[in-house]
């Protein structure tokens, strides 16, 4: 390995840890029974800002990270272990469905159960709304089993925009649902599912079940029509990862630090990092924004969601109240994004890294 790239290495080591020392704190209000003293966001993140040393901690951090990129972009190494990994993970994409449909649908079916709409801080009486329960169980189970994908994907969908507009805004705090949703209704219930069995068995001349089903028809028919898009759908599963994240970071962090040093408060985090509780808000929100705005732009974009799956894996570990099933479409959609990379209309790209062979093309920097 030449100095160059020795370099590069060592900035991209410097880079990884100086995320991780800005731990996540995940969705704030599933670990906090209310919204603690009001403070106001821009005179807090002032003040954290205004202590010398967490300012030079902050800014310091900054400062590796982008120089870090930076450098990166300007070698462009090949690392023959990321291109292999890269090419291993291009056949693992007929599984993405399968990935998707256990990521929604195991949290539904439990939503259903212990009733609540879609997030864990908005529950309904599973007693008084026996309908609505037994539509939650039934879109988790379809969707688990992948029976009717596409029909499941879009009653999923319009449920859940019956719940931001008539039942709680703050359902928004589980918007990771939409673009698993929208994924699924573009990409059928792939293999393995009921629905690729079923039409399996059907369209086989002379098959019994072909006789009398009547839908097998609409499933081959709907997976023609769907095919253009199914290139967008990394697209839209990269994006809607990193709006979650940017709303985690700016509205749950910075725009209301006061429940987000509860959770600090509670959980004695400033015991594992000793800094200031101030600078653990103000760094997480920020370390959220910015994988968010990654992953919106296809910049890094399977180093993104590597380090997303990473954030979201210690904050279960470090937060042991945390809803497990709450994060469980969040884990999902971080795998789905690694194994399919940015899709097209990435950052990624434009700016790409030389090939192995000198004759291939430059592959993509994610």
């Amino acid at each position: 390995m030449s100095a160059r790239s020795r370099s590069v290495a060592l900035a991209a080591l410097a880079l990884f840890a100086t995320l991780l020392a800005r731990p996540a704190v995940a969705h704030v209000d599933y670990v906090t029974e209310d919204s603690g003293d009001p403070l106001d966001a821009v005179a807090f993140t002032a003040e954290v800002l205004s202590d010398p040393f967490n300012a030079a901690l902050f800014a310091g951090s900054g400062l590796v990270a982008v120089a870090g990129i930076a450098a990166y972009l300007w070698v462009r190494p090949t690392i023959v272990d990321v291109v292999v990994l890269r090419e291993k993970l291009v056949g693992y994409g007929d599984l993405v469905p399968w990935m998707l449909r256990l990521a929604v649908g195991l949290p539904l079916v439990g939503a259903g159960f212990q009733g609540y709409l879609f997030a864990p801080t908005l529950t309904f009486d599973t007693g008084a709304s026996p309908l609505l329960r037994v539509l939650f169980i039934g879109l988790g189970f379809c969707l688990l089993f992948g029976l009717a994908t596409r029909i499941a994907s879009a009653a999923g969908l319009l449920t859940y925009a019956w719940v931001l507009v008539a039942v709680d805004p703050g359902v928004v705090i589980a918007m990771e649902y939409v673009p698993v949703l929208v994924a699924l209704a573009v990409l059928g219930g792939g293999r393995p599912s009921a629905d690729d069995m079923l039409l399996e068995v059907a369209s086989t001349p002379g098959s019994y079940y072909g006789r009398i089903d009547p839908v097998h028809h609409l499933k081959a028919f709907l997976d023609g029509s769907t095919a253009p898009l199914r290139r967008y759908v990394p697209t839209v599963l990269r994006v809607g990862m990193g709006v979650t994240f940017v709303y985690l970071g700016l509205i749950q962090k910075l725009a209301d630090p006061g429940s987000a040093l509860q959770v600090v408060e509670k959980y004695d985090l400033t015991s594992v990092v000793p800094v200031d509780p101030g600078l653990w808000v103000v760094g997480a929100g920020m370390t959220e924004i910015a994988v968010g705005l990654a992953l919106i732009a296809g910049f890094f974009t399977r180093g993104a969601a590597a380090l997303s799956f990473v954030l979201f894996t210690t904050t279960l570990f470090g937060l042991p109240d945390d809803p497990v099933l709450a994060h469980v479409a969040l884990f999902g959609m971080a795998s789905a994004v690694f194994t399919l990379g940015s899709g097209p209309l990435a950052f990624d790209r434009w700016v790409g890294r030389p090939a192995l062979d000198g004759d291939e093309s430059v592959i993509p920097a994610d």
